[in-house]
């Protein structure tokens, strides 16, 4: 058998295995835990292929005021949601639920739910 045509139905094979998620969330995250942060919206990215809402909030630690990366889903898929590129805002209080990092020292969360106490405003859900 020609080298070739093994490499050849080799790439074939994969390129008909159905695409996988871009990452695995295990990997960054404890997916198994969560934890709730109430701060105040410093900046929201909403784009793809992940959104982002910075929020000012205290280390649990050392209780000081840091900002959190809470890593949101997709543009797109939020739109689905009914949240928009201004649905958050810079100086909106929040609170939010996610699974934490594995390295605690990044605050970093995966969104899991988030609430504006201000008018009731609520997202709850999963993303991949």
């Amino acid at each position: 058998v020609c080298a070739g045509a093994v490499l050849s139905g080799v790439l074939g094979a994969a390129a008909s295995v159905p695409a996988q998620a871009h990452h695995s969330f295990p990997a960054p995250y404890m997916v198994d835990q969560t934890v709730t942060i109430q701060g105040t919206v410093v900046q929201f990215l909403f784009r793809n292929p992940h959104s982002f809402v910075h929020v000012m909030a205290p280390d649990p630690k050392t209780h000081q005021n840091v900002v959190w990366a809470v890593e949101w889903g997709a543009g797109g898929a939020l739109g689905a949601d009914n949240v928009k590129h201004d649905t958050l805002r810079p100086g909106d209080k929040v609170v939010v639920t996610g699974n934490p990092a594995r390295d605690a020292t990044s605050h970093r969360l995966r969104m899991r739910a988030i609430e504006r106490p201000s008018d009731g405003w609520k997202w709850s859900g999963t993303f991949g």
